[in-house]
């Protein structure tokens, strides 16, 4: 009877372990095919980001963006076009404390394009696309003060873009 016995039990080990080895198994392959959750921290209906947004980085075209009702940060990113290079993955977003003063960014004249522009006070999009053909037609500005030299600028309009715009540095 003893023999018998040792022969239950080892049956019964050897169906346990084989049970768990293939348990195991199975659960490993179903943990391999779940899909990764993505959530998404755009909600339109509920987003209150109201004022202007400074997007840079790897992106076509750097700048300060006015927000409308509705914008989401994946539209005002696509507005500022995303560069080839550009990781998605790694977004950096900062949002400034009330009552703090940042050096907002500066437009340089020699490569803005004319929509750029049109967001300094005093240009429209008559001036803005006068500077871009002054610049194909002469080269690059060589000082702010070129800007004098285009038709219909005058010391008022300069004055009010002074501290705004750069030729490069």
């Amino acid at each position: 009877m003893t023999g018998f016995r040792d022969k239950m039990w080892l049956i019964i080990a050897v169906f346990l372990a084989v049970s768990l080895i293939t348990g195991g198994v199975l659960l490993s392959i179903r943990l391999a095919q779940l899909q990764p959750v993505e959530i998404a921290l755009e909600d339109t209906a509920t987003a209150k980001i109201q004022g202007e947004v400074y997007i840079s980085g790897a992106v076509a075209r750097p700048g300060i963006y006015s927000t409308k009702a509705g914008d989401s940060l994946t539209s005002l990113v696509s507005a500022a076009g995303l560069s080839d290079n550009a990781d998605t993955e790694h977004v950096k977003l900062y949002v400034p404390c009330k009552g703090e003063i940042k050096q907002p960014q500066k437009v340089d004249l020699n490569t803005a394009g004319a929509w750029l522009l049109q967001a300094l006070p005093g240009i429209g999009e008559g001036k803005a696309k006068m500077i871009v053909a002054f610049r194909e037609k002469n080269g690059p500005l060589r000082s702010v003060d070129d800007l004098l030299k285009i038709e219909g600028f005058g010391a008022s309009i300069l004055d009010k873009i002074r501290g705004l715009v750069t030729i490069g540095d």
